[in-house]
């Protein structure tokens, strides 16, 4: 079984471009789930083509203020550690975009006051293509919190694909709340950078939390010919594999441009995914062992 996530430590690296081709290759031969995390502007159902086979609502819990039996006695706004529940004078009132839905309003009010009641947050929609399946999971416009559609997609997942051993994550972007629960579960880690200064910033940024998961990384260097040696060089100090070195080429961006999968046009770039390919496979044949 392997768990993989595709993160950066920014946006427009190429997590997407290697998410979906990876997938798909991989599923030339095996099952796979893609699942697409970047729950607020998710775009790998761009580039897969799949049938819809099932979609789902999602909800979180918040808590309701029922005033009949209240006291006031301001309990729950103390042991709000979000500031999502407040006493202003004879109401209680409550921010749903801050609640974190903990339970500890509603589970420590003497009077039962605070009952915790579903609210949409968004949705998960199923697709199947072949040996792929691909999850992706949508906020609803309006909706802040990112973190709990992605625990509940993560969940969806495990419980409903158990059975598939390739399951491969499309992080959001970044190293805030969201990717960290996409990551904190995973069997192995690929930060998609670019060899540019700017690049290798953002790059230093993931690896550092990435090791704070404990979580081991392999790296993919995007548009390889542009800028410099550093990330290359980077990589060999912190003693991280370069996993793959996909070539900066006008071609793939035109095929990025039409919603179509790189890997089957273009040799050089196949080449280099499928030594990524290879990496996930002996990684799922070692956990087997």
């Amino acid at each position: 079984m392997s768990d993989v996530v595709i993160a950066s430590g920014k946006g427009g690296t190429g997590k997407t471009t290697l998410s979906t081709n990876l997938a798909t290759l991989l599923a030339e031969e095996d099952p796979v789930v893609l699942v697409d995390l970047d729950v607020e502007e998710p775009n790998s159902g761009l580039f897969i083509n799949g049938t819809e086979i099932a979609r789902e609502i999602k909800y979180k819990m918040i808590p309701r203020w029922e005033s009949d039996a209240c006291t006031l006695c301001g309990l729950c706004q103390q042991v709000c550690n979000f500031h999502s529940i407040i006493k202003l004078g004879k109401e209680i009132m409550v921010f749903p975009q801050l609640c974190h839905s903990c339970f500890a309003c509603s589970e420590l009010c003497p009077t039962n006051c605070l009952p915790m009641v579903p609210m949409r947050m968004g949705q998960t929609t199923h697709f199947k293509l072949g040996n792929l399946v691909f999850v992706e999971s949508r906020l609803d416009i309006g909706q802040e919190q990112a973190v709990p559609l992605i625990a509940q997609t993560k969940e969806c997942v495990k419980k409903k694909y158990s059975s598939i051993g390739f399951k491969i994550y499309d992080a959001p972007p970044g190293t805030s709340c969201p990717v960290i629960e996409a990551a904190k579960d995973a069997d192995f880690i690929i930060l998609v950078t670019e060899p540019t200064p700017f690049g290798l910033n953002d790059l230093r940024l993931a690896v550092e939390t990435m090791r704070e998961l404990s979580k081991p990384i392999g790296i993919v260097i995007n548009r390889h010919g542009i800028g410099n040696d550093e990330v290359d060089a980077y990589c060999a100090v912190e003693n991280i594999p370069v996993l793959a070195r996909l070539p900066n080429d006008r071609r793939a961006a035109q095929l990025y441009s039409r919603g179509e999968r790189i890997y089957t046009q273009l040799p050089e770039f196949k080449k280099e995914l499928e030594k990524v390919a290879l990496h996930i496979r002996s990684l799922s044949e070692g956990g087997r062992q």
